[in-house]
């Protein structure tokens, strides 16, 4: 007898910089949502599938939960809990290394809000390799002790430890169906989307602490020629002129430099020689420009205060 089909959506979900970008990376064994050290670089409900034996798991990377103060933070964080709230299973992530914070705990007391009764929700204790066995035993006890968490996992996302485990448990889990998507389809981002993310995770990445919240990247115009190249050209919005200047750099080296990093990126990505111009535009108030919520995936309106 074969086994039926079975498919469902997995939300992600935890503190900024948790690592729920990495272990959906993982889950998915493809890049599909950006990876930097800075909080809050998730913005748009990004999913990636992950096939596991019958089961396709759509995995829905929402934002990182933290107190929002802008319209911008304020549109993603209703975004992941929307998310949460529509998934068939949520897992939480938590650093072993941080354990129980006050974000970790303004979370759990928002799940208990937030979920509807009976949604399974498991935990995931991240970054394993960060403390001692007996801390995470610790640590383990008093998070459930928390919330009723249906199951808990201990893994590394960026060594791949424990995440066959939860894989595997997650596919036994989503309800019998068909499948969403083709079986070789690893996320549902336009494609114009995830390579204006891959533009913004180098920018991110260059400018450290400048401006990586005051700038967002659109990829305004796509051509595949018939020679099997793409032109791809983006648009990079900053907040203010001097803000430009910054992203420029000297002579223009600094853009130079991340169109190349994201070109090289993007062209491994599609397996195609890729032609990329970026653009730099000043929009003094783009973070209030319902246009510009709607490239990320987000609602305008749900970042009214």
């Amino acid at each position: 007898m074969t086994e039926p089909t079975r498919a469902g959506f997995v939300a992600l979900i935890g503190e900024p910089n948790a690592g729920k970008s990495t272990l959906l990376n993982r889950m998915v064994g493809a890049k599909v949502s950006i990876v930097t050290h800075k909080v809050q670089t998730t913005r748009a409900r990004i999913r990636g599938v992950a096939m596991e034996g019958q089961s396709q798991i759509v995995f829905v990377d929402t934002p990182g939960l933290f107190r929002p103060r802008r319209r911008l933070d304020r549109a993603m964080v209703k975004a992941a809990w929307g998310g949460a709230a529509d998934a068939d299973i949520v897992v939480l992530l938590i650093e072993a290394h941080r354990g129980l914070t006050e974000g970790v705990r303004a979370i759990i007391d928002r799940l208990a809000e937030e979920m509807p009764k009976g949604k399974p929700v498991a935990l995931a204790i991240n970054k394993i390799d960060r403390v001692k066995a007996e801390q995470l035993l610790a640590l383990a006890e008093e998070v459930n002790a928390a919330f009723p968490f249906v199951r808990t996992f201990m893994i590394s996302a960026e060594r791949g430890h424990g995440v066959g485990d939860l894989r595997q448990w997650l596919a036994g889990e989503l309800p019998e169906g068909p499948w969403y998507y083709p079986e070789d389809q690893i996320a549902d981002l336009p494609m114009r989307m995830i390579a204006a993310e891959m533009t913004r995770e180098k920018l991110t990445l260059r400018l450290h602490e400048e401006l990586p919240y005051q700038l967002t990247v659109e990829t305004e115009k796509w051509e595949d020629r018939p020679d099997g190249s793409t032109r791809i050209d983006q648009i990079v919005y900053v907040a203010r002129e001097g803000h430009k200047g910054i992203l420029l750099g000297h002579k223009g080296e600094t853009i130079k430099q991340v169109g190349q990093a994201a070109r090289a990126e993007i062209a491994a990505f599609l397996d195609r020689p890729v032609h990329l111009f970026l653009t730099v535009k000043v929009r003094e108030n783009w973070l209030e420009e319902a246009e510009r919520y709607s490239e990320m995936g987000l609602d305008f309106k749900d970042g009214d205060a």
